[in-house]
């Protein structure tokens, strides 16, 4: 989004929200905001980019999309547009048809689920994950038909591999980003039929690492920052599996500049990778939620300069009615210290 809407937006924000806002900590630091430091060229400056972790639209959510769809994530949405670009991982087919995939839990959303994501200051979103394809390719054709429809940017996934494995590219402040879609994380007798071929829709997949790495490679080229979104990691766990360090070792050294995902319904450490950033786990994000694990949440602030990653920061939320909400005074501090804390299983950095 044009950087002139964020300010206008960011300047009737309630008293409230921008005590939220001025609380976030940055990790390794002392300072109160993502950093921002001397621009790589003179006709750039530095970009703020936000990542959101898990969302869908069931349960209690399926009446807030209904009554008001760009109102629903309105907690969380002075946060997002703080920032340059928000990116989520939307895990749902978005669409009213197909037939239901052989597995346990199967989500679909409506169409404004789109709406509720642009009201809410998100600017693209992956469906590389485990429920992208819930409803077959009936299902994914509604799904991108209703991303169009909206105008809204969905990455990893496609009608062939070519389209599920290519970035989304916005240029902010004179600087090009690229953002990429996979998914680690699918069922073993789904892998085959829904991951994209050369004519054949499906997702993005991040088990053929070769040709995700191609990607990241083929990217940087092209772009003065490359962020890899994943879905990968082991359900319920909050130390990232061997799988999930051995892959982002494998991006970072292909070019990735930001690598962070999610899967796990919990939080994961995040921490500096060489020159990288890597957030292991963003947890879930617009979801129901029935324990203090699952309800824990936030927006992941990452400043970047081109390759540089000057700062960044952890916003914490807690999820209420399926919505995250931010906190506020010793929650927030507390909440930023347990983040904080994660990293130690990481082998990251601060």
């Amino acid at each position: 989004m044009l950087q002139g809407v964020k300010l206008t937006l960011a300047a009737v924000l309630s008293g409230l929200a921008v005590a939220l806002l001025a609380g976030a900590v940055v990790a390794g630091g002392d300072e109160a905001r993502p950093a921002v430091g001397k621009a790589a060229r003179a006709d750039t400056k530095p970009v703020v980019l936000a990542f959101g972790g898990d969302v869908h639209f069931e349960g209690v959510l399926e009446s807030k999309l209904a009554a008001n769809a760009g109102g629903t994530l309105a907690p969380i949405e002075p946060v997002f547009r703080r920032a340059d670009l928000a990116v989520v991982n939307l895990e749902t087919a978005v669409t009213d048809g197909g037939a239901a995939a052989p597995k346990l839990f199967t989500f679909r959303a409506p169409a404004t689920a789109f709406a509720a994501l642009r009201g809410g200051g998100v600017d693209a979103a992956s469906m590389a994950n485990n429920h992208g394809l819930d409803y077959g390719v009936e299902g994914l054709r509604d799904s991108l038909a209703a991303a169009k429809r909206y105008d809204f940017p969905v990455v990893g996934i496609g009608m062939h591999a070519k389209q599920a494995y290519r970035p989304f590219r916005r240029t902010i402040n004179g600087q090009r980003i690229a953002v990429i879609g996979a998914t680690q994380v699918l069922d073993d007798h789904l892998i085959s039929t829904w991951t994209a071929g050369p004519r054949k829709p499906g997702l993005a997949s991040a088990k053929a690492v070769p040709r995700l790495v191609q990607e990241v490679r083929a990217a940087r080229k092209t772009s003065d920052t490359v962020v890899v979104y994943l879905h990968w990691g082991v359900e319920l766990a909050q130390c990232p599996s061997t799988d999930q360090r051995d892959l982002a070792r494998a991006l970072v050294a292909a070019g990735a500049d930001v690598v962070v995902g999610g899967h796990a319904h919990r939080l994961q450490g995040a921490g500096r990778m060489g020159r990288a950033l890597v957030g292991y786990g963003l947890g879930n994000f617009v979801w129901y939620g029935s324990s203090e694990l699952s309800t824990q949440t936030g927006v992941l602030l990452v400043t970047i300069d081109g390759r540089r990653v000057v700062g960044y920061s952890w916003v914490p939320a807690t999820i209420v009615d399926g919505v995250p909400r931010p906190l506020a005074g010793a929650e927030r501090r507390s909440q930023v210290s347990s983040w904080r804390a994660l990293r130690g299983c990481t082998g990251l950095r601060p």
